[in-house]
This record gives structure tokens, C-alpha cells and sequence, in this order.
């Protein structure tokens, strides 16, 4: 720990203490959101302090609005080649993807499909059809996280815990538990391939492992987690949820023609092989925009506000997460395993998983035990914020409107995925 404190005192330039300094700011704001949206109704609406508090108060934008400072920092003490070239030198693939594959997977035909292979898979189970389609939704859907990457899978299963779960008939509780037991099952899921989590994709081709690895090692764990945390609301909610009504129709009045479905996940299959590439993701965005529009008759516009959010909370976080090594790297390189699942864990609310797993892969000489204990404290851990794993601030802007106008206490999800967190911990740990 002493190396620490002396890497972090003497190796850190100032861009690098100022950058860590606007993160420290926008993952308080992310605190703060909900509160800022508060006081912004106490001034008129239309109103300069109105509208200034609603976009502080936006947690999309926490770090998008930090970055941007940051880089006007940057490019006025270092010159503004200097701050192009940083920028250059970044990775915003995942902002990208996540933006495509949001708005097609969160297209009527997607989740119409979605909700009618749930429902039923639901039928085969021998509880109440809404306890059946709870249980479905929340294991089947983060588990495919592993197929179609966590953002599709976050995307299609919010959308449908909204629509049958969110809604008048249920509890505050009872939807700050579902979303906390949300983002942990989609962080936890996808560890059963080693191509569809982004922090597993981190570090999956440095240290050399395959699906096989991840299944034997991680994946079959997390199924078990999700199982056991679902079955466990299902049984602490099952009053409510047999209370609630049922409710056969899909998420829209129109039919959906089967074909057009098939259409849309052939453009999810298509953005999913080629989302390492900006451009390919981009030019598949494009031909689909154009389907869609030919199409316009037989679905609904598509959402490109919360898919855009999302992508500028990432683009945010990528470009303040490329000046924080400074203090991770040496932070986790001074822990031995045991520490390093726990301080992974606790690393992962305020730091976006797969930057942690990104810097844990530079680090020199880990022992497999080290390895092990990075990725699982780091996918555990993935719960507890908004921040803590790119895939939740698609579920947190689906979700949030279902919680009133006081919108979502930070600290409340927190608590809500405590629980979770400390059951995948126990999982990742003793079996």
C-alpha cells in the first residue's frame, strides 16, 4: 500500500489529478440526480434554474457534462492537438454499440417477439402464470446477455418488467428490489461466454480464455445465483405478484408480422458480430433506420433519445475513465487475491466494470487465482450503481419513470442490490 500512495503523489501530472477530480464530480452528481430534479421544481417552468437543475439532474448526462469540461481543461493547458489526440486515442466503440443495439432491440418487433418467447417459456413452469413470467423474464433475459450482449439483454428484459411488473399494482420495494436484482443478474450473466460481457471481453484475449473457460469457471455459478436470488422475490413477493392482473396482450395494439421480427434480430445478430467496428456498427444502424422507415405502418418510431443518452453517459465515462489508471493500476497490484475480489466489488459502484477489468489486464504478472478474483469481484459488483456496469443506464432510463416523479434514490438502489451482490459474492467464492 505504501508503493500506492507513493505512486499516488509523485506519478500523477495534473491533467491526470484534475481528470480524476471532474469523475469524483460526476459520479457525486449521479448521487445527487434525483435531488437536483426535486429542486428544479421549485422554479418556474421554461425557466433558466429550471432547466440548468433538469440537466444536472439528468444522470445520463453526469459524465458527458464532466467530460466535456474536462476536455476544454485539457485542450486550453495542453493545446487542443494534444486533447484531438487523447480523444483519438480512445476506444468509443462500446458507446456506439451501445446506442445501435439499444434502439433496435427496444423496437416493437424485438420486443414484441421478446415477450411472446418469455410468456411462453413462462407456461412450462407449474406457479401462477405472473409469479411463472416473473421468474421467466429475470433469468432468461439477463442470461442472454451472453448470447446477445448485456445492453440487448438489459434493454428487452426492462422493457418487459416495465410493462407487466412496474406498474400501479406493485410497490415502491418491490421495484427497488427487481431493479437492483436486475443489474446484478445482467452483470453476473454475462459470464457464461467470453464475446458478449464487456468486462469479460476485456480480458478474455490477454489472458486466454474461451466460452469453455468462462462456463466452467464463472458461468454455471452466476445461473445458479440468478435462480436462487429470483426464487427468493418470487417467494418474499409472491402475494403481490399473484395480485397483479393478468394481462395476455403484447406490448402493442398492432400485429406484428413474424417476418418483421426475424428482419430486426437479423440486424441485432448482424451489429453483434461486427461491434468491435464503429463503422460497421454504424452502416448496419443506417440500413436498419432505413428498413424501419419502409416499415413505418407495422411499428413505432424508434427511440433514439434513450438509446442517445445512454451512449453519451458512456462516451463520458470512457473519456474520464482514460486518466484514472494512475490510481487503479497501482491499487489493484497491491492487493492480494481475496482483497482484490472485495476491493474489485467496491471499485466497480464508482468505476464502470469493464474499465477495472481493462486495467486489471495491464497489470503484470497476476496470479490465476488474482484473475479469478478481478473479473468475479468486478461482474458482483456490477449492481450496485447506475455507473457500475455499461448496461445499466439502459435499464435505470427504461425503469426510472416507473418511480414517480422523485425518480430513482441512488442510495436506495444501492441497498436494493446489496443483498444480490452478497449472494453472487458467496456463489463466486465457496462453490
Amino acid at each position: 500500500m505504501n508503493d500506492f500512495f507513493s505512486s499516488l503523489l509523485n506519478s500523477a501530472s495534473l491533467r491526470e489529478h484534475v481528470g480524476t477530480l471532474f469523475f469524483i464530480c460526476a459520479v457525486l452528481q449521479t448521487f445527487l440526480a434525483h435531488k437536483l430534479i426535486a429542486l428544479s421544481h421549485r422554479f418556474p417552468a421554461q425557466s433558466l434554474k429550471n432547466r440548468m437543475l433538469h440537466i444536472f439532474g439528468e444522470v445520463e448526462l453526469a459524465f458527458a457534462i464532466w467530460a466535456v469540461f474536462f476536455m476544454v481543461f485539457y485542450a486550453v493547458s495542453e493545446g487542443a492537438t494534444t486533447a484531438t489526440n487523447y480523444l483519438k486515442n480512445l476506444s468509443f466503440a462500446e458507446p456506439s454499440f451501445v446506442f445501435v443495439i439499444m434502439a433496435i432491440t427496444s423496437s416493437k418487433p424485438v420486443v414484441v417477439a421478446s415477450e411472446k418467447f418469455l410468456g411462453f417459456v413462462s407456461k412450462a413452469l407449474p406457479f401462477q402464470k405472473n409469479v411463472s413470467l416473473y421468474a421467466t423474464t429475470v433469468i432468461l433475459g439477463s442470461l442472454l446477455g451472453s448470447v446477445l450482449t448485456e445492453p440487448a439483454a438489459m434493454t428487452v428484459t426492462a422493457l418487459v418488467l416495465r410493462k407487466r411488473f412496474f406498474t400501479n399494482h406493485t410497490t415502491l420495494q418491490f421495484k427497488y428490489l427487481s431493479l437492483g436484482l436486475l443489474f446484478v443478474a445482467v452483470s453476473i450473466g454475462g459470464t457464461l461466454t467470453h464475446f458478449a460481457a464487456p468486462p469479460v471481453l476485456m480480458v478474455s484475449k490477454p489472458w486466454g480464455w474461451d466460452t469453455a473457460h468462462m462456463f466452467l469457471n464463472f458461468g454455471w455459478k452466476a445461473a445458479l445465483a440468478i435462480v436462487f436470488c429470483t426464487a427468493a422475490m418470487c417467494v418474499t413477493f409472491r402475494k403481490q405478484l399473484s395480485a397483479l392482473p393478468l394481462n395476455d396482450e403484447t406490448l402493442q395494439d398492432r400485429p406484428t408480422p413474424l417476418w418483421l421480427s426475424l428482419s430486426h434480430f437479423a440486424f441485432v445478430t448482424a451489429v453483434v458480430i461486427f461491434h468491435a467496428s464503429i463503422l460497421m456498427t454504424l452502416i448496419f444502424f443506417a440500413l436498419f433506420m432505413l428498413w424501419t422507415y419502409l416499415h413505418r405502418a407495422k411499428q413505432d418510431a424508434v427511440d433514439l433519445k434513450g438509446s442517445g443518452m445512454v451512449a453519451l453517459f458512456l462516451a463520458g465515462l470512457v473519456t474520464l475513465g482514460g486518466v484514472q489508471s494512475w490510481w487503479l493500476k497501482p491499487l489493484l497490484q497491491g492487493l492480494d487475491p481475496q482483497a482484490l475480489f472485495w476491493g474489485a466489488t467496491a471499485l466497480t459502484a464508482i468505476t464502470d466494470n469493464a474499465a477495472l477489468t481493462y486495467l486489471g489486464s495491464l497489470v503484470p504478472n497476476l496470479s490465476e487465482a488474482a484473475k479469478y478474483m478481478l473479473l468475479a469481484g468486478a461482474v458482483t459488483g456490477g449492481g450496485l450503481t447506475v455507473i457500475a456496469n455499461a448496461p445499466n443506464p439502459a435499464g435505470y432510463r427504461i425503469l426510472a419513470p416507473s418511480f414517480g416523479s422523485a425518480g430513482v434514490s441512488p442510495v436506495k438502489l444501492a441497498l436494493a442490490a446489496l443483498p444480490f451482490t452478497l449472494i453472487a459474492a458467496l456463489f463466486f467464492l465457496f462453490l
